[in-house]
């Protein structure tokens, strides 16, 4: 029971007029606050003498005409659910518009800029662009002729019930069967129109229809609040009981229109992945995810400032605070804000993508991830590494992911008493190593004598070889570097290495210690041909 007597005590305040229990004015129309409080003080119902309030309006030798006029303005008013704070309008007869430079108030500047009092003659009017407005304004607020249901019900003749007329609790209840029957109409028609508008030729269309139907339903739902703010005048609540209404159905569809943008931005995502999963380039995966969370973040942002504008919350001074704020935070933390900065750089620069092997600074690993604080790279032993995106973008980078081709350089010494014919023949069957290989690249490589080193004939060896990954890289280079040995043993060709050793030519009782080589031309390429078969049939038989 106590609970149903707060109901009724919250419903009675809500739906009571805050001027009935005011002092009756006298018409004096001496400062803009006697015209205002006279005119909607004589219009409230336990008060209601309109030939009172067309006093206010400036229309001299047509009393009838301003009555309607007046009663016409208090509802314009009530059906916008604009409460005149009485508190602000200026008491003062003299009273300046510093904008207009004339002796002017505007009720409601934004809303309704053709609603002002003017001073004439010594007193303040409604003045006589508001009077030319005002039936304009009745028809937009009241269209469809929703105002021949007040004139059906006058407000005089009604008995009341906790501050409404019986029509308006009747009417309350229609209209929430309107709004139910609307939606239910309006979510059947928008599903296939849904459907089709988010179809897309360059992809196959959304499997989820739970998606679509949600879409449906809150376009259905923005409908019916735009019907229910459309036809809610025509009852002609209080204006306290309007002004919560009203705006709790405008936050409503604020929200409602905000749920359907994220609705619809999740489409456009899906989409997006779509394409970003086609493409070569695996850093529009990771900069897919970070658009998304800024677009929902930007939406939501903008819906909670509209609705902090509705409640009539100062939006300018609090947006400069938190610019200021901002802006202080900002400074105290420039290390993040640089960090965001170069992730930016990143994405539009696109010095690497997700899988490449980087190096950079001293540090060597995969990109398995870029955030906006940070780039994750994996190095050879599987540990992640976190690198500040600032440091990325001004660092030198390496990308080892893009190369076509892995190259294999060697300096191949051999002993310095190899004959220059021996040195020829394996140095043509180096090249040969190379043309024989269906991976190396066939028109760039070098196989020359090179230079005499301290303890070697120094043979320059570099091809590139067409491989995908590190691994594959090795797997060929081993192959090849087994290929040079065996070449090597196959012609009686020895390497050097770096050593000092006393040698002697020639050692009583021993003979001569220099290696027998075995130089003749038709042996030499027969051996090295018999290698290199050897070697082929080995390693790409199959």
């Amino acid at each position: 029971m106590k609970h149903h007597r707060l109901v009724l005590l919250f419903l009675f305040v809500l739906f009571s007029s805050g001027l009935s229990a005011q002092t009756a004015p006298e018409v004096t129309l001496e400062s803009p606050y006697n015209t205002v409080y006279s005119h909607l003080y004589y219009l409230q119902s336990d008060s209601y003498r309109p030939e009172l309030a067309a006093r206010t309006i400036y229309l001299p030798g047509d009393s009838v005409r301003a009555k309607e006029l007046a009663i016409m303005l208090k509802q314009i008013l009530d059906g916008k659910a604009l409460f005149v704070k009485l508190e602000e309008v200026p008491d003062n007869p003299d009273h300046f518009d510093t904008l207009s430079g004339k002796n002017i108030y505007k009720l409601f500047p934004k809303e309704l800029p053709q609603v002002y009092v003017e001073k004439i003659a010594g007193k303040w009017y409604y003045s006589e662009v508001t009077a030319n407005a005002i039936p304009a304004l009745h028809k937009a607020v009241y269209p469809w002729g929703t105002d021949a249901l007040i004139k059906l019900f006058p407000v005089e003749e009604q008995g009341s019930f906790l501050g409404l007329k019986a029509w308006q609790w009747v009417g309350m209840v229609l209209l929430v069967l309107v709004a139910s029957l609307v939606f239910l109409l309006l979510s059947r028609l928008m599903r296939p129109l849904v459907r089709f508008a988010v179809r897309s030729k360059y992809s196959r269309p959304i499997e989820d229809k739970s998606q679509l139907f949600i879409i449906a339903n809150r376009v259905a739902l923005l409908g019916v609040g735009w019907s229910v703010m459309k036809l809610l005048p025509a009852l002609q609540l209080p204006i306290g009981a309007m002004v919560w209404l009203y705006r709790g159905i405008e936050i409503a569809v604020v929200i409602l229109f905000a749920m359907l943008l994220l609705s619809i931005l999740e489409i456009v995502r899906t989409y997006a992945l779509r394409y970003a999963l086609s493409t070569e380039n695996k850093l529009d995966e990771q900069l897919l995810p970070i658009l998304y969370r800024s677009a929902q973040i930007i939406l939501i942002i903008g819906a909670i400032i509209y609705i902090l504008s509705l409640l009539e919350v100062n939006v300018t001074a609090l947006i400069a605070g938190v610019s200021i704020g901002g802006l202080a935070l900002a400074l105290a933390a420039q290390d993040t804000v640089k960090n965001l900065i170069g992730s930016a750089m990143i994405f539009f620069d696109k010095p690497f993508q997700i899988g490449d092997w980087i190096v950079m600074s001293g540090i060597e690993g995969e990109v398995v991830e870029v955030g906006f604080r940070s780039t994750r790279l994996q190095t050879v032993d599987s540990s992640i590494v976190s690198v500040p995106n600032n440091e990325i973008s001004t660092a030198a980078i390496t990308n080892m992911g893009v190369r076509r081709y892995r190259m294999f350089k060697a300096t191949l010494g051999v002993t310095y008493d190899t004959p220059p014919a021996l040195l020829q023949a394996f140095i043509h069957g180096l090249r040969q190593l190379i043309e024989m290989h269906p991976l190396t690249k066939k028109d760039n490589y070098l196989v020359y004598f090179h230079s005499f080193g301290d303890s070697s004939l120094n043979i320059y060896f570099r091809t590139h070889i067409a491989v995908a990954t590190f691994k594959e890289e090795l797997q060929e280079r081993e192959k090849l570097a087994l290929g040079i040995l065996e070449l090597a043993n196959q012609l009686g060709v020895r390497f050097a290495f770096p050593t000092q050793t006393i040698f002697v030519e020639e050692f009583p009782g021993n003979g001569n210690t220099t290696p027998n080589y075995d130089i003749d031309p038709a042996n030499m390429e027969a051996r090295t041909k018999k290698q290199l078969e050897k070697w082929k049939r080995k390693f790409f038989s199959s």
